[in-house]
Protein backbone atom coordinates (compact mmCIF):
# COMPACT_ATOMS: atom_id res chain seq x y z
CA UNK A 1 0.00 0.00 0.00
CA UNK A 2 1.39 3.40 -1.03
CA UNK A 3 2.07 6.21 1.45
CA UNK A 4 -0.63 8.39 -0.11
CA UNK A 5 -3.27 5.72 0.39
CA UNK A 6 -2.17 5.09 3.99
CA UNK A 7 -2.29 8.83 4.65
CA UNK A 8 -5.78 9.02 3.17
CA UNK A 9 -7.03 6.14 5.31
CA UNK A 10 -5.50 7.61 8.45
CA UNK A 11 -6.44 11.27 7.91
CA UNK A 12 -10.02 10.42 6.97
CA UNK A 13 -10.51 7.99 9.85
CA UNK A 14 -13.13 8.93 12.46
CA UNK A 15 -10.41 9.07 15.13
CA UNK A 16 -8.29 11.71 13.40
CA UNK A 17 -11.33 13.70 12.25
CA UNK A 18 -12.65 13.70 15.84
CA UNK A 19 -9.29 15.06 16.98
CA UNK A 20 -9.50 17.86 14.40
CA UNK A 21 -13.08 18.61 15.47
CA UNK A 22 -11.87 19.00 19.07
CA UNK A 23 -9.27 21.56 17.99
CA UNK A 24 -11.87 23.47 15.98
CA UNK A 25 -14.32 23.42 18.90
CA UNK A 26 -11.74 25.10 21.12
CA UNK A 27 -10.64 27.66 18.52
CA UNK A 28 -14.25 28.80 17.92
CA UNK A 29 -14.81 28.87 21.70
CA UNK A 30 -17.58 26.27 21.65
CA UNK A 31 -19.26 25.29 24.90
CA UNK A 32 -18.46 21.64 24.13
CA UNK A 33 -17.08 19.94 27.23
CA UNK A 34 -16.32 16.38 28.31
CA UNK A 35 -16.55 16.00 32.11
CA UNK A 36 -13.46 14.81 33.95
CA UNK A 37 -15.31 11.70 35.17
CA UNK A 38 -16.10 10.68 31.57
CA UNK A 39 -12.49 11.35 30.54
CA UNK A 40 -11.28 9.07 33.36
CA UNK A 41 -13.70 6.30 32.38
CA UNK A 42 -12.60 6.47 28.74
CA UNK A 43 -8.92 6.35 29.75
CA UNK A 44 -9.53 3.25 31.88
CA UNK A 45 -11.47 1.63 29.04
CA UNK A 46 -8.77 2.24 26.42
CA UNK A 47 -5.89 0.94 28.54
CA UNK A 48 -7.83 -2.13 29.69
CA UNK A 49 -9.10 -2.84 26.16
CA UNK A 50 -5.56 -2.68 24.72
CA UNK A 51 -4.34 -5.07 27.42
CA UNK A 52 -7.22 -7.50 26.95
CA UNK A 53 -6.83 -7.58 23.18
CA UNK A 54 -3.10 -8.20 23.57
CA UNK A 55 -3.78 -11.01 26.05
CA UNK A 56 -6.31 -12.67 23.74
CA UNK A 57 -3.90 -12.43 20.80
CA UNK A 58 -1.09 -13.73 22.98
CA UNK A 59 -3.18 -16.77 23.95
CA UNK A 60 -3.51 -17.62 20.25
CA UNK A 61 0.15 -17.13 19.35
CA UNK A 62 3.56 -18.39 20.53
CA UNK A 63 6.02 -16.20 22.42
CA UNK A 64 8.53 -16.32 19.58
CA UNK A 65 10.70 -13.20 19.63
CA UNK A 66 9.16 -11.94 22.89
CA UNK A 67 12.48 -11.58 24.69
CA UNK A 68 14.17 -10.10 21.65
CA UNK A 69 11.43 -7.47 21.37
CA UNK A 70 11.64 -6.79 25.12
CA UNK A 71 15.42 -6.33 24.94
CA UNK A 72 15.12 -3.89 22.04
CA UNK A 73 12.39 -1.96 23.86
CA UNK A 74 14.38 -1.65 27.09
CA UNK A 75 17.41 -0.49 25.11
CA UNK A 76 15.34 2.08 23.24
CA UNK A 77 13.67 3.36 26.41
CA UNK A 78 16.95 3.95 28.26
CA UNK A 79 18.74 5.07 25.12
CA UNK A 80 16.15 7.68 24.14
CA UNK A 81 16.53 9.29 27.56
CA UNK A 82 20.34 9.30 27.34
CA UNK A 83 20.86 10.64 23.86
CA UNK A 84 17.90 13.04 24.01
CA UNK A 85 19.36 14.58 27.15
CA UNK A 86 22.77 14.91 25.49
CA UNK A 87 21.33 16.53 22.36
CA UNK A 88 19.19 18.95 24.36
CA UNK A 89 22.12 19.96 26.56
CA UNK A 90 24.86 20.15 23.92
CA UNK A 91 22.94 21.48 20.93
CA UNK A 92 19.87 23.00 22.53
CA UNK A 93 21.81 24.62 25.40
CA UNK A 94 19.03 23.76 27.86
CA UNK A 95 19.38 23.64 31.61
CA UNK A 96 19.82 20.21 33.22
CA UNK A 97 16.27 20.04 34.58
CA UNK A 98 14.67 21.08 31.27
CA UNK A 99 16.77 18.65 29.23
CA UNK A 100 16.06 15.77 31.63
CA UNK A 101 12.31 16.54 31.74
CA UNK A 102 12.02 16.57 27.94
CA UNK A 103 14.11 13.39 27.67
CA UNK A 104 11.78 11.77 30.20
CA UNK A 105 8.73 12.67 28.10
CA UNK A 106 10.21 11.23 24.90
CA UNK A 107 11.29 7.96 26.52
CA UNK A 108 7.82 7.51 28.04
CA UNK A 109 4.86 6.39 25.91
CA UNK A 110 1.60 7.85 24.64
CA UNK A 111 -1.13 5.23 25.19
CA UNK A 112 -3.47 7.10 22.83
CA UNK A 113 -0.92 7.04 19.99
CA UNK A 114 -0.50 3.31 20.63
CA UNK A 115 -4.29 2.91 20.47
CA UNK A 116 -4.44 4.80 17.18
CA UNK A 117 -1.64 2.62 15.76
CA UNK A 118 -3.48 -0.58 16.65
CA UNK A 119 -6.65 0.81 15.08
CA UNK A 120 -4.78 1.72 11.87
CA UNK A 121 -3.15 -1.73 11.65
CA UNK A 122 -6.55 -3.37 12.03
CA UNK A 123 -7.95 -1.12 9.29
CA UNK A 124 -5.22 -2.05 6.81
CA UNK A 125 -5.31 -5.73 7.92
CA UNK A 126 -1.70 -5.82 9.12
CA UNK A 127 -1.24 -8.57 11.77
CA UNK A 128 1.12 -8.25 14.73
CA UNK A 129 2.31 -10.33 17.68
CA UNK A 130 -0.13 -10.43 20.59
CA UNK A 131 2.53 -9.43 23.10
CA UNK A 132 3.52 -6.20 21.33
CA UNK A 133 1.18 -3.83 23.26
CA UNK A 134 2.92 -4.94 26.50
CA UNK A 135 6.13 -3.33 25.20
CA UNK A 136 4.57 -0.08 26.46
CA UNK A 137 5.85 -0.82 29.96
CA UNK A 138 9.21 -2.17 28.80
CA UNK A 139 9.82 1.19 27.14
CA UNK A 140 8.50 3.53 29.81
CA UNK A 141 10.07 2.21 33.01
CA UNK A 142 13.75 2.18 31.94
CA UNK A 143 13.23 5.49 30.13
CA UNK A 144 11.90 7.22 33.24
CA UNK A 145 14.58 5.65 35.42
CA UNK A 146 17.39 6.73 33.08
CA UNK A 147 16.13 10.32 32.80
CA UNK A 148 15.85 10.68 36.58
CA UNK A 149 19.25 9.04 37.12
CA UNK A 150 20.84 11.55 34.75
CA UNK A 151 19.06 14.46 36.43
CA UNK A 152 19.95 13.46 39.98
CA UNK A 153 23.57 12.72 39.06
CA UNK A 154 23.92 16.20 37.51
CA UNK A 155 21.95 18.34 39.94
CA UNK A 156 21.15 16.22 42.99
CA UNK A 157 17.69 15.07 44.01
CA UNK A 158 15.80 18.36 44.25
CA UNK A 159 12.39 16.81 43.66
CA UNK A 160 9.95 15.26 46.08
CA UNK A 161 10.27 11.70 44.74
CA UNK A 162 13.27 9.37 44.61
CA UNK A 163 13.92 7.23 41.54
CA UNK A 164 12.62 4.15 43.38
CA UNK A 165 9.45 5.98 44.39
CA UNK A 166 8.86 7.03 40.79
CA UNK A 167 9.33 3.48 39.49
CA UNK A 168 7.12 2.09 42.26
CA UNK A 169 4.48 4.67 41.41
CA UNK A 170 4.64 3.73 37.73
CA UNK A 171 4.28 0.02 38.54
CA UNK A 172 1.25 0.66 40.74
CA UNK A 173 -0.25 3.32 38.48
CA UNK A 174 -3.36 2.73 36.44
CA UNK A 175 -1.48 2.57 33.14
CA UNK A 176 0.69 -0.39 34.12
CA UNK A 177 -2.04 -2.18 36.09
CA UNK A 178 -4.73 -1.86 33.43
CA UNK A 179 -2.47 -2.72 30.52
CA UNK A 180 -0.54 -5.49 32.26
CA UNK A 181 -3.57 -6.80 34.12
CA UNK A 182 -5.61 -6.80 30.93
CA UNK A 183 -2.96 -8.87 29.17
CA UNK A 184 -2.97 -11.45 31.99
CA UNK A 185 -6.78 -11.63 32.04
CA UNK A 186 -6.94 -12.04 28.26
CA UNK A 187 -4.19 -14.66 28.32
CA UNK A 188 -5.81 -16.68 31.11
CA UNK A 189 -9.40 -16.49 29.86
CA UNK A 190 -8.45 -17.27 26.26
CA UNK A 191 -10.96 -17.75 23.46
CA UNK A 192 -13.99 -18.18 25.69
CA UNK A 193 -13.16 -14.92 27.46
CA UNK A 194 -12.72 -13.19 24.11
CA UNK A 195 -16.17 -14.21 22.95
CA UNK A 196 -17.80 -12.97 26.14
CA UNK A 197 -16.29 -9.46 26.20
CA UNK A 198 -15.39 -8.72 22.57
CA UNK A 199 -18.69 -6.91 21.84
CA UNK A 200 -17.68 -4.26 24.39
CA UNK A 201 -13.88 -4.22 24.49
CA UNK A 202 -13.16 -4.96 20.81
CA UNK A 203 -16.13 -3.85 18.71
CA UNK A 204 -16.64 -0.54 20.53
CA UNK A 205 -12.94 0.33 20.73
CA UNK A 206 -12.75 2.58 17.61
CA UNK A 207 -15.80 4.59 18.65
CA UNK A 208 -14.62 5.22 22.20
CA UNK A 209 -11.13 6.06 20.93
CA UNK A 210 -12.76 8.66 18.67
CA UNK A 211 -14.52 10.20 21.66
CA UNK A 212 -11.24 10.33 23.57
CA UNK A 213 -9.45 11.97 20.65
CA UNK A 214 -12.20 14.58 20.50
CA UNK A 215 -11.26 15.52 24.06
CA UNK A 216 -7.54 15.42 23.20
CA UNK A 217 -8.15 17.78 20.31
CA UNK A 218 -9.81 20.22 22.70
CA UNK A 219 -6.76 19.99 24.96
CA UNK A 220 -4.41 20.70 22.06
CA UNK A 221 -6.57 23.63 20.97
CA UNK A 222 -6.17 25.21 24.39
CA UNK A 223 -2.38 24.82 24.33
CA UNK A 224 -1.67 25.65 20.69
CA UNK A 225 -1.12 29.35 21.41
CA UNK A 226 2.06 28.49 23.31
CA UNK A 227 3.88 27.28 20.17
CA UNK A 228 4.92 30.83 19.34
CA UNK A 229 6.86 30.94 22.62
CA UNK A 230 8.83 27.80 21.79
CA UNK A 231 12.47 27.92 20.56
CA UNK A 232 12.73 26.66 16.97
CA UNK A 233 15.24 24.03 18.08
CA UNK A 234 12.66 22.40 20.36
CA UNK A 235 9.98 22.48 17.66
CA UNK A 236 12.39 20.69 15.33
CA UNK A 237 13.34 18.21 18.05
CA UNK A 238 9.65 17.37 18.64
CA UNK A 239 9.24 16.36 14.98
CA UNK A 240 12.63 15.00 13.92
CA UNK A 241 13.45 12.83 16.93
CA UNK A 242 10.22 10.76 16.73
CA UNK A 243 11.08 9.96 13.10
CA UNK A 244 14.61 8.91 14.12
CA UNK A 245 13.38 6.79 17.02
CA UNK A 246 10.70 5.12 14.91
CA UNK A 247 13.17 4.30 12.14
CA UNK A 248 15.70 2.87 14.61
CA UNK A 249 13.03 0.62 16.11
CA UNK A 250 11.98 -0.65 12.67
CA UNK A 251 15.55 -1.64 11.74
CA UNK A 252 16.13 -3.38 15.09
CA UNK A 253 12.84 -5.29 14.77
CA UNK A 254 13.77 -6.38 11.25
CA UNK A 255 17.09 -7.70 12.57
CA UNK A 256 15.42 -10.04 15.09
CA UNK A 257 12.70 -11.22 12.69
CA UNK A 258 9.71 -9.50 14.27
CA UNK A 259 6.62 -9.20 12.06
CA UNK A 260 6.12 -5.96 10.17
CA UNK A 261 2.99 -5.18 12.19
CA UNK A 262 4.89 -5.74 15.43
CA UNK A 263 7.70 -3.52 14.19
CA UNK A 264 5.22 -0.72 13.41
CA UNK A 265 3.83 -0.93 16.94
CA UNK A 266 7.30 -0.75 18.47
CA UNK A 267 8.22 2.13 16.15
CA UNK A 268 5.09 3.98 17.28
CA UNK A 269 5.89 3.36 20.95
CA UNK A 270 9.47 4.60 20.44
CA UNK A 271 8.31 7.66 18.47
CA UNK A 272 5.58 8.72 20.88
CA UNK A 273 5.86 11.12 23.78
CA UNK A 274 3.89 10.92 27.02
CA UNK A 275 1.58 13.74 28.11
CA UNK A 276 -0.08 11.92 31.04
CA UNK A 277 2.45 9.95 33.12
CA UNK A 278 5.53 12.00 32.25
CA UNK A 279 4.21 15.48 33.22
CA UNK A 280 3.20 14.20 36.65
CA UNK A 281 6.62 12.62 37.11
CA UNK A 282 8.42 15.76 35.94
CA UNK A 283 6.42 17.99 38.27
CA UNK A 284 7.23 15.75 41.24
CA UNK A 285 10.89 14.99 40.53
CA UNK A 286 12.05 17.94 38.39
CA UNK A 287 10.11 20.91 39.77
CA UNK A 288 12.51 23.48 38.30
CA UNK A 289 11.88 22.25 34.72
CA UNK A 290 9.78 24.58 32.56
CA UNK A 291 6.40 22.89 31.77
CA UNK A 292 5.95 25.20 28.77
CA UNK A 293 8.69 23.26 27.02
CA UNK A 294 7.82 19.65 27.78
CA UNK A 295 4.02 20.00 27.68
CA UNK A 296 3.94 21.96 24.43
CA UNK A 297 6.42 19.65 22.73
CA UNK A 298 4.65 16.47 23.79
CA UNK A 299 0.98 17.42 23.55
CA UNK A 300 0.85 20.18 20.93
CA UNK A 301 3.58 19.10 18.50
CA UNK A 302 4.60 15.44 18.72
CA UNK A 303 1.18 13.95 19.48
CA UNK A 304 -0.68 15.62 16.56
CA UNK A 305 2.27 14.92 14.24
CA UNK A 306 2.27 11.21 15.07
CA UNK A 307 -1.51 10.92 14.95
CA UNK A 308 -1.93 12.52 11.53
CA UNK A 309 1.30 12.04 9.57
CA UNK A 310 3.69 9.98 11.68
CA UNK A 311 1.73 6.71 11.74
CA UNK A 312 1.44 6.48 7.93
CA UNK A 313 5.14 7.32 7.64
CA UNK A 314 6.10 4.49 10.02
CA UNK A 315 3.92 2.07 8.03
CA UNK A 316 5.56 3.13 4.77
CA UNK A 317 9.06 2.95 6.26
CA UNK A 318 8.25 -0.57 7.48
CA UNK A 319 7.18 -1.48 3.94
CA UNK A 320 10.54 -0.28 2.64
CA UNK A 321 12.65 -1.87 5.38
CA UNK A 322 10.79 -5.20 5.14
CA UNK A 323 10.86 -5.11 1.33
CA UNK A 324 7.10 -5.31 0.96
Amino acid sequence: MELGEILRINLLSPMVLAFVLGIIATLVQSDLDIPDQVYTIITVYLLFAIGLKGGFDLARSPLTNFWGAAAITVFMGAGISAWSYTILRKLGRLEVADAAAIALHYSAVSSVTLSACISLLNTINEPFEGFMPTMYTFMELPGIAMALYIATSRMGNSGSMTQWQVIKSALSGKGFLLLGGGVLIGLISGESGYKSVSPFFVDLFPGILSLFLLEMGMGVGKQIKFIRKMPLFLIGFAIIMPLIHGTMALFLCRMIGLSMGGAIILATIAASSSYITAPATARASLPSANPLYYLTMSLVITFPFNLTIGLPIYVQLANLIYGV
